[in-house]
């Protein structure tokens, strides 16, 4: 038992040693000598994601605004719904980049060029829900790419893209269950 205790302690680092790190380079603010990724890719990566949030809330703020027929009520809720879930992500994206020492970029100009997805075009409410899950599942695929690439080099970023992840699945199923109630058939089909 002596062993498996001095084992477990092998890779702490003493308290001591810990309070001498954390006042070195007050500067750097939350980014302390023991992370392990680049923050400078980090804050590039996550400006991306903090573009691609923008455009979801514009996309589905526009969707719930222009959706019209007669279950567009209850549509255009679910709409609103997902652009404020957008808007939580966008802000922890560039609450993130500002703990890495960066400055989130909000700029609209060139916005859908640094966004992973597309604004879309409108049109009608079935349109507007295939453009909301193809959306969706671009997102999906591109932040389980991010999370790969950060693993254990960065675990905040990779945690808070995880909880993102799986907010972006479930406005996925809820689209598909929108298209399948509209359409009656499922959009995707093997």
């Amino acid at each position: 038992m002596a062993t498996k205790a001095k084992d477990q302690s092998a890779f702490l680092t003493d308290v001591k040693t810990l309070r001498e790190r954390a006042r070195q380079s007050l500067d750097d603010g939350a980014v302390m000598p023991s992370y392990q990724g680049d923050p400078e890719k980090t804050i590039e990566l996550l400006q991306a994601v903090v573009a691609t949030e923008l455009v979801c809330v514009l996309r589905y703020q526009m969707h719930a605004i222009s959706a019209d027929g007669i279950t567009s009520k209850s549509v255009a809720a679910e709409f609103e719904e997902h652009a404020r879930s957008e808007q939580g992500h966008m802000l922890a994206a560039a609450n993130r980049i500002d703990q890495l020492g960066g400055v989130p970029n909000f700029n609209p100009e060139g916005l859908a060029s640094r966004s992973a997805t597309e604004y879309g075009e409108g049109g009608n409410l079935v349109e507007m829900i295939k453009q909301n899950l193809i959306a969706e599942r671009l997102v999906i695929e591109h932040y389980q790419e991010l999370i790969r690439y950060f693993g254990d080099s960065d675990p905040t970023t990779r945690i808070m893209l995880e909880h993102i992840l799986a907010d972006e699945e479930d406005h996925a199923s809820d689209m598909h269950d929108l298209l399948v109630a509209h359409e009656g058939k499922p959009f995707l089909e093997g």
